[in-house]
């Protein structure tokens, strides 16, 4: 292969991996579309982690990890480093800026999860890059104690690649709910972005959520209630950048429930998936959107232990366009762990979607949320587990599947271990996940699909203590594809002639 073919497939992989994005064989393509195509490792990746959280009694643990990956190299080099923080008010026009520090993290080698700290309400957005062998399935995990207050519980996000489009079924501006939606530039230029809400009778209108501008390497937090005249339990909300890419992720806290981050949804489909309900839940809330121009009517089933089941009195699910539904499910689990699958009936819209979770009960409740994810693909990843408290949902909507779980060394030791799992199709399984030979420190689990139908997964980690007695306090992470390789297409033609 001469110079110029190898320089073309490097500038398309680079080009993908510096947009956080790894472009995958499309449905339907032949098999010589398949041949013309091959997957490498994506040489850089970025991720973004909002400001943790605005409580002095704030403690926050940060976990990166990076699979080991064939054909990424022998080298590579990563670090998340403190964003200049800009000091804004609550619409999210900056008022000075704060500044740079060293790196929180800097990650050495792939395959070895490190972490590090920070506490109290000024702890900043971090900013990250990686590349080389660090950069395939880069993960890091944000996962912050509250012992008190408004939002008082376990907040945890998966630090997230920048975008331009976000979707957010599940926010409120509720006057029991401070909803932030937290922007991260990630660049050298300004970035301009959109905040529209839509509740339940469609768009609400407010022209304090345009243009709203978001400095180089900075981020910003703007509370959703400031948006809109009229508190509105279940919104959804739709972030578009103008111009320049940001990380986007909602903070939501409630007086009574707790609190912690709503990732966005995966993108609009016609079948959801929301995996990882907790056997215990006592209060599931269902909200969906269809940003299209038709309705949707969606059959909502539990894929449980043992099979699919339609809870009683919500066998289906009707969302007008551009308006916001939701339903109480109340503790549809009964005790039994389970994932909620949205299929389409007859002609139905694509929609976005996400569960509130709430665990607990009377002033001993706290609450976590589980956007639609993408199946667990190639590789998926998940950081900061411990030796306890770490709970494993596997989920095979349609046919039965197969993955390796895989768990890492510790951040301070320990052997990596490998189970695998086999999931009933239309069931959940959840399992305690597999520890690390003589743990010390936290350490990740990666997922892989060996065989079968789609697999989705999420993580539950629970660190109930003495700390706040009686509270449950738990977050939930999704596990979609880490899209740590990128298809970069065969160039059969012979390119040389181009240099002369």
């Amino acid at each position: 292969m001469n110079r110029t073919t190898l320089s073309l497939i490097a500038a398309a992989a680079a080009l993908a991996a510096v947009t956080g994005f790894a472009a995958a064989t499309a449905p339907g393509d032949d098999g010589d579309s398949a041949k013309a195509a091959a997957r490498l490792p994506v040489e850089r990746s970025s991720l973004l982690c909002p400001a943790p959280s605005t409580s002095d009694l704030a403690e926050t643990a940060y976990t990166s990890y990076t699979p080991a990956s064939k054909g990424s190299g022998s080298s590579g080099k990563a670090a998340l480093s403190s964003a200049t923080r800009e000091l804004t008010d609550d619409t999210g026009s900056g008022k000075g800026k704060g500044k740079a520090d060293k790196p929180v993290l800097s990650p050495l080698k792939p395959g070895k999860p490190v972490a590090g700290e920070s506490s109290g309400a000024e702890s900043p957005a971090l900013v990250g890059s990686a590349d080389g062998n660090l950069a395939p399935g880069w993960t890091v995990q944000q996962t912050t104690e509250v012992a008190a207050g408004t939002g008082r519980g376990l907040l945890g996000v998966n630090c997230s690649a920048p975008d331009t489009d976000f979707w957010f079924p599940g926010a409120s501006t509720a006057k029991e709910r401070s909803d932030y939606i937290h922007l991260t530039n990630p660049d050298d230029s300004a970035a301009v972005v959109d905040v529209q809400l839509y509740g339940a009778k469609g768009a609400i209108k407010s022209d304090v959520g345009e243009g709203i501008q978001v400095q180089p390497h900075s981020s910003v937090p703007v509370l959703l209630s400031t948006l809109t005249d009229k508190p509105q339990t279940n919104v959804t909300l739709h972030v578009t950048a103008r111009s320049g890419r940001v990380a986007a992720a909602v903070l939501a806290a409630d007086d009574k429930l707790g609190g912690d981050w709503l990732p966005a949804s995966a993108d609009p489909a016609g079948t959801v998936v929301l995996p990882g309900i907790p056997k215990d839940a006592t209060s599931v809330r269902l909200v969906a959107f269809t940003p299209g121009d038709n309705d949707a009517d969606l059959k909502v089933q539990l894929a449980s232990p043992t099979g699919r089941i339609t809870p009683a009195g919500h066998e289906s699910l009707h969302v007008k366009s551009g308006m916001t539904a939701a339903v109480d499910l109340g503790d549809v689990t009964r005790g039994e762990a389970g994932s909620l699958v949205l299929t389409p009936t007859g002609d139905s819209a694509p929609v976005v979607a996400a569960l509130r979770v709430v665990r607990g009960k009377g002033d001993d409740q706290e609450s976590a949320f589980i956007p639609a994810t993408r199946p667990v693909g190639a590789r998926a990843t998940v950081a900061d587990n411990r030796a306890k408290g770490s709970t494993l949902s596997l989920t095979a909507p349609g046919e039965a599947g197969t993955v390796k779980v895989t768990a890492s060394a510790g951040t301070e030791g320990g052997t990596p271990v490998t189970k695998t799992y086999t999931v009933k199709g239309g069931t959940t399984m959840s399992v305690r996940p597999p520890v690390p030979a003589g743990l010390k420190g936290s350490y990740a689990l990666t997922v892989e699909q060996v065989s079968g139908g789609e697999v989705y997964g999420s993580r539950m980690l629970d660190v109930s203590d003495a700390d706040v007695p009686g509270v449950p306090m738990f977050t939930v992470q999704t596990l979609p594809d880490d899209r740590g390789t990128v298809s970069v297409p065969h160039a059969d033609q012979d390119l040389s002639v181009l240099q002369k």
